[in-house]
């Protein structure tokens, strides 16, 4: 097994350990498929009561996916192998997210794309001071991915649109209250409650050692967010934040401005999609839509070469602007597959 992995039963629970601290424990292709099976495994290991996932370092549970390979596969005009890496790393969503025993996640630092497809789908998250999430794909040309769609759609009003179109990050307070996490608890206190877990197999440990919470600053502007981005469309929203005289519409719109418009418009019917039916599969089945058309008909690879490999963070995005968008565009990208359709 790679090093940047490391996966063992000790105690009563099954253990993952992402263990790569300098890359801010970014998941690899090879890490979703070890991920996934060792949930196979531990599915029906009558010894195995509950699972535990953390990883090492203080600055990130998981920044997200590694996406080098797909930037330079797809640059090269194979599409075929980033559009294997999503269905196979949605499978593992889906089995992570569906897990017939509890999953205890500990998340420290950025849990941002493919970490919350790791961190966030468990039955028991723990945040702690620094925990920063957030879904921010559209900055780089892709969609609320791994499961995120219906994460977001659970959040409550139209949270899930903000934080979808935004890439907003949301510390400990935010992550609760937008369903992302559900304890908190400082860190400092972790390894003690680590090891009552692995020793007695007991999820009810958590609920013990959870503290109350910091305030939701999310929270407060709820009645706000609700109003400003409760559009049908992305055009709608843009239309809204126009009309606000509010120094938190004018915040917004800074942060859209940095993202693809393409983008933004789809993850907008993503999350309207994932509201109406509230089902993994489904969520999943429909980002990978997307996804699989990102390269060749999206931005993705723009932004990659803007934000990772040339980092001069003005990438030439297919729309110049949020209006710029035509509905048939979002249904284009969001049509079904056909025989490519994702399997889980």
């Amino acid at each position: 097994m790679s090093d940047d992995i490391h996966i063992r039963v000790q105690g009563r629970a099954g253990r993952i350990t992402l263990n790569r601290p300098k890359a801010l424990n970014a998941v690899t292709y090879q890490m979703c498929l070890s991920i996934e099976a060792a949930l196979d495994e531990w599915a029906a290991d009558d010894a195995v009561a509950l699972v535990l996932i953390d990883a090492v370092g203080d600055r990130a549970f998981s920044a997200g996916g590694d996406i080098q390979e797909m930037y330079d596969t797809g640059t090269a005009g194979d599409f075929d192998y980033g559009r294997r890496f999503w269905a196979d790393e949605y499978r593992m969503n889906a089995k992570m997210f569906r897990f017939p025993k509890p999953v205890v996640t500990f998340l420290q630092g950025f849990t941002m794309g493919g970490g919350v497809g790791v961190g966030c789908h468990g039955s028991h998250r723990i945040v702690c001071d620094s925990a920063q999430i957030a879904m921010p794909e559209v900055g780089i040309g892709l969609v609320p991915d791994v499961g995120g769609s219906l994460l977001l759609a659970r959040a409550p009003g139209r949270l899930g649109e903000y934080l979808g179109v935004t890439a907003a990050r949301m510390g400990p307070g935010d992550a609760i209250h937008a369903g992302f996490a559900d304890y908190y608890l400082p860190d400092a206190a972790w390894d003690a409650l680590k090891a009552e877990v692995i020793e007695t197999g007991e999820w009810e440990a958590v609920d013990r050692a959870g503290q109350p919470p910091p305030d939701s600053p999310m929270a407060g502007r709820q009645d706000e967010i609700d109003r400003l981005f409760s559009g049908e469309s992305l055009r709608d929203v843009m239309v809204d934040l126009r009309h606000s005289d509010s120094a938190f519409a004018r915040e917004a719109e800074t942060m859209m401005a940095r993202n693809a418009p393409l983008s933004m418009a789809c993850a907008i019917e993503l999350v309207h999609r994932a509201r109406a039916s509230d089902d993994i599969v489904r969520a999943l089945t429909q980002e990978y839509r997307f996804t699989a058309r990102s390269m060749e008909h999206g931005d993705f690879l723009e932004g990659i070469r803007a934000a990772i490999i040339d980092k001069d963070r003005s990438p030439n995005w297919r729309h110049g602007a949020a209006e710029d968008v035509t509905p048939m565009e979002v249904a284009r990208m969001l049509q079904p597959l056909g025989p490519q359709e994702l399997k889980i």
